[in-house]
């Protein structure tokens, strides 16, 4: 017998326990395994994906999708878009009002195809959330849903992709039988015959749709899977995964189509139960993790809830989380159409606190794979393996990964090669661990590294010439309506952004007018412009310092409003995450009209709000609610307008951004995000927080949090002097000169913001310029 592996898996084992022995049997009967994967949708969380420079775009997609090398992904559900927000934004539809079609839209297509072309075999599902309002005149389950779903299958096919599931419901909220069959009926006679029809995608543990099947054989036959959504508990542990006894019994392929919900690393362990437990318990075949990717910026709902965090397309940083290699235990080692081994799955020494585990063999019953975790386990354990059935009883090879552990060098990680005598081998396994045992070869882990955070600067600005029609503007992000790219009208030339969307869509949660974000949490004092051009009767709108958004509620957005009208009425409001909508000032000017262009501001200086048309103060008023946020843009509901030359300017007319110190690699940094006056300035990992946001102004001063500038304790000028912020008062104290080589000089003291190459918290001072990286800057 071949010694364990405890002391290569781990290098501080505990106890161990009786040891537990398990026969992994090629015999054992068992279903048929239809994968792992991840949800791209549920609206925007995977918006900003598409706007990351290359190579890290496809380092990400290489995480995601590319075999042995991340969460390889089994199976990829997308969002069938319906011009409305479904969690994190919102989709564009295919087809935004009768008669109309476009298959170009919005970016799904494109993380279908680049999943696709690093995975051939990845399974895709189709799933809508929402629908545009002409479907079925305001019904969503209707004969309109069912031709929307058709011709959303034609785009498929002229991107090249086969869908092999579509759900048959919207997304947790409603199902028919009847509905299920015209829809399996209409596949079947426009030659989508070998789409496989899932009913449920239901709210947790709801099984309702596994009612009907005993007693109503059409629905029954069109019916290929039972689904439904978080089926080991919403936002819990995953120790329990059961199934209702109608569903179990149905003769239907069960799966578990949405789970999660879960930030990119703390979701890794509930993540590692719930694989295996959903088909120990429930003998679910399919684990669906919500979402795919966190790519949405910080105060949208779910910000970190994905396999991998990348908010930050201007600087190309991400991070894979620990849940893409929760997953890679899986999927890694398996693949559709492998079989769970009944009798080689179940909990350790039958108790759900050691951990449990599930085999699967190849379909030629020679190799096998072995997923262990011990995520409430207190005590090592030794494993006892006798392999039988078949099943090959050659060289066995150990991934592990320790999920209590931060460091990535003990994530995802062959750490031992047993080799069995006679058929038998053991393994001692450590508390707080996932574990694959496999006689497959060809696994890694991949080793593309991301690039530091920075933070989008302003001055931002886009003239939106330089996209394809029918898409969207970089960095900004739907989250009601579509703001798509189209060609600009009233004679005007080039390209503008326009809002496609001409009724209320039938809403997935909540309803509100369309409107779009674009920009950084942290920007604070500005002016956003645009120019604006209204179709029909209705009004357009600027949105400035928008901060966060109440979950499930895109309407409930901390935010202020410039609302100008077809009839000339204007105002100024202010909104909060429980959807109370404020008028600071209102008025009436001259008539904006239709198909008319005018450039509508937006300004924000300490607490003044300034409101403008055409160059012309309407209104002004003071207000210190909200301090920073993003920008963005809007219309009445219905309401088709176009957007042209859209700008973000500091109020100060200067430079904001973080600033960088390429000895230390961290950011100037305000200690503890402290305001007040004499707080020093220190360095400190870049985090894109307030307190690292510096607006170089036209009067020379490094202004942060609005009010706030860079300045030295007590006015000295001496070398070591320490760095502070104060009150700004316009003085050559707090004057500094930007160099070309990147340093910083002070205008009264003509010595170097220095930082050494120190760790998080060192002090910046005043030193002699000798040209050091520690005296080296620059804007991220």
């Amino acid at each position: 017998m071949a010694l364990c592996a405890a002391s290569v898996v781990s290098p501080a084992p505990s106890p161990a326990l009786a040891a537990t022995s398990i026969t992994i049997n090629g015999a054992s009967g068992g279903r048929t395994f239809d994968g792992v994967g991840a949800v791209s949708g549920g609206g925007g969380n995977s918006r900003l994906l598409i706007d990351y420079p290359e190579p890290q775009r496809g380092q990400i997609l290489d995480y995601l999708f590319k075999p042995s090398y991340g969460a390889a992904l089994q199976i990829l559900k997308v969002e069938i878009g319906g011009d409305t927000n479904s969690t994190s934004g919102a989709e564009p539809s295919h087809a935004h009002f009768r008669g109309d079609l476009d298959c170009d839209r919005g970016y799904e297509w494109w993380i279908a195809e680049q999943a696709k072309a690093r995975n051939p075999g990845v399974k895709l599902v189709g799933l809508p959330w929402g629908a545009p309002g002409w479907i079925g005149n305001g019904t969503f389950l209707s004969k309109d849903m069912i031709d929307y779903l058709l011709t959303w299958l034609g785009c498929a096919k002229k991107h090249n992709l086969t869908i092999d599931y579509l759900t048959a419901a919207q997304n947790e909220k409603q199902w028919s039988p009847q509905w299920t069959v015209d829809l399996r009926n209409a596949l079947n006679a426009n030659g989508y015959s070998g789409v496989k029809v899932i009913v449920g995608d239901s709210w947790p543990g709801d099984w309702g749709p596994a009612g009907p099947l005993a007693t109503n054989p059409a629905y029954r036959d069109a019916t290929d899977v039972l689904s439904a959504h978080y089926t080991c508990g919403y936002l819990s542990a995953q120790t329990s995964c059961p199934v209702p006894a109608n569903a179990a019994n149905s003769g239907k392929v069960l799966w578990s189509s949405e789970n999660g919900s879960q930030d990119y690393n703390d979701g890794a362990k509930p993540l590692a139960r719930g694989i295996n437990r959903v088909y120990i318990d429930g003998k679910m075949t399919a684990y669906l993790n919500w979402d795919l990717i966190a790519a949405t910026t910080p105060n949208i709902p779910w910000p970190t809830v994905g396999l991998i965090l990348a908010n930050q397309p201007w600087s190309g940083n991400y991070s894979v989380g620990k849940d893409t290699w929760a997953l890679a235990h899986t999927a890694q080692f398996t693949a559709p159409g492998w079989k769970y081994l009944d009798t080689s799955s179940g909990y350790l020494g039958g108790n759900r606190a050691n951990g449990s585990f599930v085999s699967m063999k190849s379909p030629d019953n020679t190799d096998y794979s072995t997923i262990i975790e011990t995520m409430d386990a207190t005590s090592a354990q030794t494993l006892d393996f006798t392999v039988a059935g078949g099943l090959s009883t050659g060289q066995v090879r150990v991934w592990s990964t320790d999920l209590n552990s931060s460091d990535t060098a003990r994530h995802f990680v062959h750490s031992a090669d047993l080799t069995p005598s006679g058929g038998r081998y053991s393994l001692t396994v450590q508390p707080g661990y996932l574990y694959t045992l496999t006689t497959t070869t060809g696994q890694g882990k991949g080793t593309a590294v991301s690039p530091p955070p920075g933070s989008l600067g302003l001055p931002y600005s886009d003239d939106f010439d330089g996209y394809a029609l029918g898409k969207e503007a970089k960095y900004l992000m739907d989250m009601e309506g579509a703001f798509e790219v189209a060609g600009c009208g009233a004679g005007r030339t080039g390209r503008c952004v326009r809002q496609a969307s001409p009724q209320k869509a039938i809403p997935w949660k909540t309803e509100t007018a369309p409107y779009a974000l674009l920009g950084n949490v942290n920007w604070n004092n500005y002016t956003v412009s645009a120019d604006v051009l209204l179709e029909k009767p209705g009004h357009a709108e600027l949105i400035g310092r928008a901060g966060g958004q109440k979950t499930t509620d895109q309407g409930a957005l901390a935010a202020y409003y410039f609302r100008a009208g077809d009839n000339g009425a204007w105002s100024i409001l202010r909104n909060n995450t429980e959807r109370q909508v404020t008028t600071l000032r209102s008025g009436t000017t001259t008539a904006l009209g239709t198909n008319r262009w005018h450039t509508l501001a937006l300004g924000f200086s300490g607490g003044t709000i300034t409101a403008s048309i055409d160059g012309v103060v309407v209104g002004t008023v003071n207000d210190t609610t909200w301090t920073a946020g993003q920008a963005g843009l809007g219309t009445s509901q219905g309401e088709t307008a176009q957007f042209d030359n859209f700008s973000v300017v500091s109020a100060s007319g200067g430079q904001s951004s973080a600033l960088r110190n390429t000895g230390s690699g961290r950011c100037l940094d305000v200690f503890g995000q402290s305001q007040a006056n004499g707080t020093r300035a220190v360095v400190w990992d870049c985090n894109g927080g307030a307190n690292q946001w510096w607006t170089l102004t036209a009067g020379k001063q490094l202004q942060v949090y609005g009010t706030k500038c860079l300045d030295t304790d007590g006015g000295g000028t001496a070398p070591g002097t320490r760095m502070q912020i104060w009150d700004c008062g316009g003085g050559d104290g707090q004057q500094w000169t930007v160099n070309a080589d990147g340093t910083i000089t002070g205008v009264r003291s003509k010595l170097c913001l220095d930082a050494g190459g120190g760790g998080n918290g060192t002090q910046v001072v005043l030193a002699t310029c000798t040209g050091t990286n520690g005296q080296k800057w620059t804007r991220s």
